[in-house]
């Protein structure tokens, strides 16, 4: 309670208590009630807002943005699938396809076209058909002269004209399966684009994950340090030790708060990688949940690991996709050979003016046969090319593909058995540094084999999360080599 409010109640009371003498005993109960209410209510605990903290909020909505709650792996794999700038443009890619087919599937229904024209001339031979169309020819229009001479005739023909190929040299079809072929391609490649963006996220956001512990690991070593340099200049002070071993304590802490630095750049690059393969700004503001524990995982021989990806890789579906539509080319190049079937029928008026007028229709098929083109061969020769072109690309694949699962489940095994070596080594070096502290406080060793022995810590620690980072990497490697990259389960069950 403020003094302001203290105050005034006080001399509220005071003056009711100076006139209570003079007031009926009825309302003097009333206002004695009143005093204590307003007492009791002043006295509630307020709360206490320390300076540099805001108060406590109410509980936040159901939508919560990138920045207020902590990632986690397979929610950044969510955010990445719906926001990152390839997903949308393998969404366009096959919306591309389906409109691709759309077009050549319209090629089976007759084409149907509405006109609509005027001429007016004198030509005899315009004049005496125009005069036919209208159904206005008479007699007099046999004279010579009308016939060498005519008068000019206006004609308003309106028609409606359709064609139905009915065989086009395979030519539709062609078109069609290549366009079918094409959105089956559009489909693996976006389970392309998918698998990469998983892989980008999970290295990314390991990279951030060690890029925060080896920052703690920076602060812990430049603390560390502190704490020698204190006691070094303290010792040096009171004659224990010469400047040497203080200068060499200021040294080391150079160097650690060197690496401080090196890995507060190290924090921000991680963070605009991870919004990178999030497709976010890059100064978008990141807290990741999780740390980089030990995990083992399970996984296939190398042979085997070849095996699953010559039947899950989508690069080799698509490859073996784009072969199948250099078939689909050959098989359209050799239709060109064949014959071509349509048929055909109008319906028109034709009269003097736009209002009334004489019909008329047709109805007919035809049938073509190129019996010269001299493009027909090269074009047969173009997609004959095309076609060995698709099966050595695909041959190519093949073995690039092997030779990334080779090198990615090699990456693995040996980023695994190097987290083994420096776990250990780890555990080697801060016992050895515990027993060279414990010498050095007993006088038995200078403060440069301390100094060794913290440096050899710190190197150990920084070894042993690279080689964890290797690890979890490695495994995400392995999987996406082998087309089997499809979710995270394996990095957080």
């Amino acid at each position: 309670m403020s003094r302001t409010l203290a105050s005034q109640l006080g001399y509220f009371t005071a003056t009711v208590l100076k006139a209570e003498r003079r007031w009926p005993r009825g309302k003097l109960r009333a206002v004695r009630a009143m005093i204590l209410f307003i007492v009791c209510t002043c006295l509630q605990p307020v709360p206490m807002v320390v300076r540099g903290q805001t108060p406590a909020r109410e509980p936040a909505s159901a939508t919560h943005t990138v920045a207020e709650d902590a990632l986690t792996l397979p929610l950044a794999i969510d955010i990445a699938l719906r926001t990152n700038p390839l997903i949308r443009a393998t969404a366009s890619g096959q919306e591309l396809a389906r409109a691709q087919i759309g077009e050549a599937r319209a090629g089976r229904y007759p084409i149907v076209q509405f006109g609509e024209t005027f001429a007016r001339s004198n030509n005899p031979v315009f004049v005496f058909g125009s005069l036919l169309e209208q159904s206005r020819f008479a007699p007099q229009n046999f004279e010579l002269n009308s016939l060498n001479s005519p008068d000019s005739v206006s004609n308003f023909r309106t028609s409606l004209v359709f064609r139905l190929p009915i065989f086009d040299q395979r030519q539709n079809s062609t078109r069609i399966n290549k366009a079918e072929l094409g959105l089956l391609e559009a489909d693996t490649q976006t389970e392309i684009v998918r698998q990469q963006i998983r892989l980008d996220v999970v290295k990314a956001y390991y990279g951030m994950l060690i890029a925060g512990a080896k920052k703690d690991a920076a602060d812990e070593a430049a603390t560390l340090a502190e704490a020698d340099v204190k006691r070094s200049r303290d010792m040096f002070d009171t004659g224990i030790v010469v400047q040497s071993d203080l200068l060499a304590a200021e040294v080391q802490l150079a160097e650690f708060r060197q690496q401080q630095i090196q890995s507060e750049g190290d924090m921000t690059i991680a963070q605009a990688a991870l919004n990178t393969a999030l497709g976010l700004a890059v100064d978008t503001p990141q807290k990741v949940a999780g740390e980089l524990v030990e995990r083992s995982f399970n996984t296939v021989s190398q042979e085997e690991s070849i095996r699953l990806a010559t039947e899950h890789r989508p690069e080799l579906a698509r490859a073996r996709l784009t072969g199948q539509s250099a078939r689909e080319g050959v098989r359209g190049a050799r239709g060109e050979f064949l014959p071509r079937l349509d048929v055909f029928g109008g319906f028109g008026v034709s009269g003097r003016n736009l209002i009334g007028g004489s019909s008329d229709y047709t109805v007919g098929a035809s049938a073509t046969f190129n019996l010269f083109d001299a493009g027909r061969k090269a074009r047969l020769a173009q997609a004959h090319a095309a076609e060995d072109v698709a099966a050595a690309n695909q041959e190519h694949l093949a073995s690039q593909i092997r030779f990334e699962v080779v090198r990615a489940y090699q990456q693995y095994v040996s980023a695994r058995e190097r987290l083994k070596v420096a776990s250990r080594v780890v555990e080697q070096a801060r016992e050895g540094l515990r027993i060279v502290q414990d010498r050095y406080q007993s006088g038995l060793t200078t403060i440069t084999e301390v100094l060794r022995a913290e440096t050899t810590f710190v190197r150990a620690r920084m070894t042993l999360l690279s080689a964890r980072y290797d690890h979890y990497v490695g495994y995400a490697g392995v999987l996406h080599s082998t087309g089997m990259l499809t979710d995270v389960q394996s990095f957080v069950s």
